[in-house]
């Protein structure tokens, strides 16, 4: 058996374009979607992740409002900011690059963004709606993850579902998202705890590794069938490569693509797709703020 790849660049692609027409129809109305990306300090990573953020918002027709403050930046600034982007009408969506300087408080900042317009689906409010399934701001990666299962015509309706990764970001809205009565899987959370994970994958339908540990996932743990989507992206020594490193995910890709019926690479897999997510939570907030 050969696994059908998952192309998380292609689906991106096409929820980008769906973006594309909604943002048309607001602008009909006189509104143009709106969002604040900060970002505090230099930290390579982050500046690319705000680069290719700022990039989809271009494509899709987003507005940009985003700021770079620097590294010394004292909370209370960062703090005002946030509060001037809450009075915005203009701004629909804020998000906070993490991860910030050590002087700031990451929980204390999350909590001043105005809940209709966490767009990256971080703060306590949404993760409480979310738990309530109530409308809400879902957590972009675990967003394109069940968009990419859906659109990929995965059954999730009875399937045994194993998450690999509790972390407050990921794995743990998994859990949430996969069980609703709507795809109404039964879902084992793994963790460092976990005894015998091999076990737990090999009777999963539904494997979502998102643990940040590469190769965690051996391919011959897969059960024949399976649909495997793995969140992880780490970067691996590698000196043959022009960087020095390339990346690998949290699972065996070769060895599993033989026994999956569905499987994500990586890169190209759930990366794309975050970024997605949050246009899509934008795009749908400059809705939400029309409509009233």
């Amino acid at each position: 058996m050969a696994a059908q790849v998952i192309d998380g660049k292609q689906v991106s692609k096409d929820i980008r374009n769906e973006l594309k027409e909604r943002v048309g129809a607001l602008a009909a109305k006189g509104v143009v979607p709106g969002l604040a990306v900060i970002l505090v300090g230099e930290d390579p990573a982050s500046v690319s992740y705000v680069t290719g953020k700022e990039e989809a918002c271009d494509e899709v027709g987003i507005r940009k409002f985003g700021k770079h403050l620097p590294e010394k930046t004292p909370e209370s600034e960062l703090i005002a900011l946030i509060e001037e982007y809450n009075r915005n009408p203009e701004v629909h969506g804020i998000l906070v690059q993490f991860p910030l300087p050590k002087h700031i408080d990451k929980a204390k900042v999350v909590a001043v963004i105005r809940p209709e317009k966490d767009t990256d689906g971080s703060t306590a409010i949404n993760a409480g709606y979310m738990l309530l399934e109530e409308p809400c701001f879902l957590p972009c990666t675990p967003a394109g993850v069940i968009e990419l299962i859906k659109r990929s015509g995965v059954k999730t309706d009875g399937a045994q579902a194993v998450v690999i990764g509790r972390s407050n970001l990921t794995g743990k809205p998994l859990q949430n998202l996969l069980v609703r009565r709507s795809l109404n899987a039964t879902v084992t959370l793994c963790h460092t705890g976990t005894k015998n994970l091999a076990e737990h994958v090999g009777r999963a339908d539904i494997v979502i590794a998102c643990a940040g540990s590469p190769g965690l996932v051996k391919g011959d743990w897969i059960k024949p069938g399976a649909c495997v989507i793995d969140v992880g992206v780490n970067r691996v020594e590698d000196p043959t490569a022009k960087k020095g490193f390339r990346l690998k995910g949290d699972v065996e890709y070769a060895s599993a693509a033989e026994r999956a019926a569905f499987i994500t690479p990586v890169p190209g897999g759930v990366g794309p797709m975050t970024i997605t997510m949050l246009m899509a939570n934008t795009v749908e907030s400059a809705e939400r703020a029309a409509s009233r």
